[in-house]
């Protein structure tokens, strides 16, 4: 109760070499002194000469950090332990100094095929500052409770099939990442056509004569490269023409 942490350092995600502030502000009935101190995997070391409110950095390897806040009655109370995420890249290819913090994708999920009963997990990853927050979509519908990097479904059902997109999000604004399609079947490699499911039927229909409209150009041959491309990915096609 003699010390009152007032403003809290915020976690990061940003590029190698970018330079930023962690800040810590503190109330007290006396003075009050600062120590930082970071964590790297095991090792929680202190940071020499970082006795300041305000601790800057050039962001090299993840880490996390804390800072400690001490009176002068031997009080003392620690702030909250912030991730300083790292990536080995560039924001949108631009030079470190010239981007502002907001989110930018830098890893997307990619298309799963799983059995039943199997477990699913989807990823991706994003930039920014403060660190981003997740929020996973499935067909459009959020999924309340996948809210991390990392999308889990431990025993997945058939229902889990669908478009799976994630938006990472901060104070700055927020970022999309491509969508997904994740198929939940019996089988984990695609099917022939004799075996296909009825959700993967595909129907088109190419009008080129109308009674009271001057005849279309090419409808049979977008039909003919259009179903192709369907069954390419794995559709069976059924065309309708005129």
């Amino acid at each position: 109760t003699a010390i009152a942490i007032t403003e809290q350092p915020v976690s990061v995600s940003v590029p190698v070499g970018y330079s930023f502030t962690l800040r810590c502000r503190a109330q007290g009935r006396t003075s009050l002194q600062y120590q930082w101190f970071c964590q790297y995997q095991s090792d929680c070391r202190l940071i020499p000469g970082a006795t300041n409110q305000d601790l800057p950095i050039i962001a090299e390897q993840t880490q996390l950090y804390t800072c400690r806040v001490n009176d002068l009655h031997r009080n003392a109370v620690f702030s909250d332990w912030v991730k300083v995420e790292v990536h080995q890249c560039v924001a949108r290819g631009l030079p470190p100094q010239l981007w502002q913090g907001e989110p930018v994708i830098v890893l997307n999920p990619s298309e799963q095929r799983v059995e039943v009963g199997q477990p699913l997990q989807l990823q991706c990853a994003a930039m920014g500052v403060p660190a981003p927050s997740y929020q996973w979509y499935r067909n459009g519908n959020l999924l309340e409770h996948q809210k991390r990097k990392k999308l889990w479904i431990t025993h997945t059902k058939v229902s889990d099939s669908g478009t799976y997109l994630c938006c990472a999000s901060n104070s700055h604004g927020e970022h999309w990442t491509n969508a997904v399609d994740v198929h939940i079947g019996e089988q984990s490699q695609p099917t022939s056509l004799c075996c296909i499911s009825p959700g993967k039927i595909a129907l088109l229909v190419g009008n080129n004569r109308y009674q009271h409209h001057p005849n279309l150009m090419a409808p049979v041959r977008d039909v003919f490269e259009l179903s192709h491309l369907l069954e390419h990915l794995g559709f069976q096609v059924v065309s309708l023409l005129d």
